[in-house]
């Protein structure tokens, strides 16, 4: 683990960025979406840029986890498309672009945290020392023997984390990443996931620690009763909601 703790620092903020990844890497285009007769996503679209982190923000119930499931291809859309390099992307060609990290779940519980991030390192052709390095950065390679179904929140997190990072596409999307996490963990992961992100690797993060979000990421969508209600760095949505400099508490109340 880098001994570089991640910094607060304004969304956006992050000097490695260049001009060329202001293209977009993925369009997301009018996507809805309703289960009988309740909306969750109501047009929803944004842009996702390479080699950022991108962060999903929005009260409970706002419809974050359906989002991230319709643009992983698991949740049919009632409309929308996904636009990749100027094409459409259907759903079930994004497995290629988008590996999908849901929350709280016990992969292979009855496995052993080493046999699990053996399978995922060889099912990506990682290598055996990417896998064992992860493990080491995430302090669970003392965990290798310990079945998953007996790991802490904290611990299968951590597990899940690993496997998300052990993943080739080139965008990942992570559910709730320090949910379980106690301050120090917290740190150490956002310091990883930077690090990730400035080996041009997209993350796309939905986290409801707001604090988290502002330290954590460069840029940040807005999501609120289904609907996109601001996108862009603090500094640029500060500005939107009238409320230049302001912290990013203050922006998500005033715009959701």
């Amino acid at each position: 683990m880098t001994s570089n703790i991640a910094q607060p620092r304004e969304a956006g903020e992050n000097p490695s960025r260049n001009a060329n990844q202001a293209l977009p890497l993925l369009t997301v285009r009018g996507i809805c979406k309703s289960f009988q007769s309740n909306i969750v996503l109501r047009n929803v679209s944004f842009t996702v840029r390479p080699g950022e982190v991108l962060g999903l923000i929005g009260p409970n119930g706002a419809g974050k986890t359906t989002l991230f499931e319709c643009l992983a291809g698991l949740t049919p859309t009632d409309a929308g498309e996904v636009i990749s390099h100027g094409k459409p992307l259907p759903p079930h060609a994004r497995k290629q672009s988008l590996f999908y990290m849901p929350d709280a779940i016990r992969p292979w519980p009855d496995q052993t945290v080493g046999w699990v991030a053996s399978f995922f390192q060889q099912m990506y052709g990682r290598s055996p020392s990417e896998s064992a390095d992860l493990l080491k950065s995430l302090k669970l390679d003392h965990l290798s023997r310990r079945r998953v179904w007996m790991l802490s929140k904290g611990e299968a997190k951590r597990l899940l984390l690993a496997l998300g990072l052990l993943t080739p596409q080139p965008v990942l999307l992570i559910d709730e990443p320090f949910d379980g996490l106690d301050l120090r963990q917290t740190k150490e992961v956002m310091a990883l996931l930077q690090e990730h992100a400035r080996r041009s690797r997209t993350l796309f993060v939905s986290i409801h620690q707001l604090t988290d979000a502002a330290r954590l990421c460069d840029r940040l969508v807005l999501l609120s009763a289904g609907r996109v209600v601001g996108e862009g760095t603090l500094n640029e949505l500060s500005t939107d909601a009238g409320l230049p400099g302001s912290g990013l508490e203050e922006v998500f109340l005033a715009l959701t």
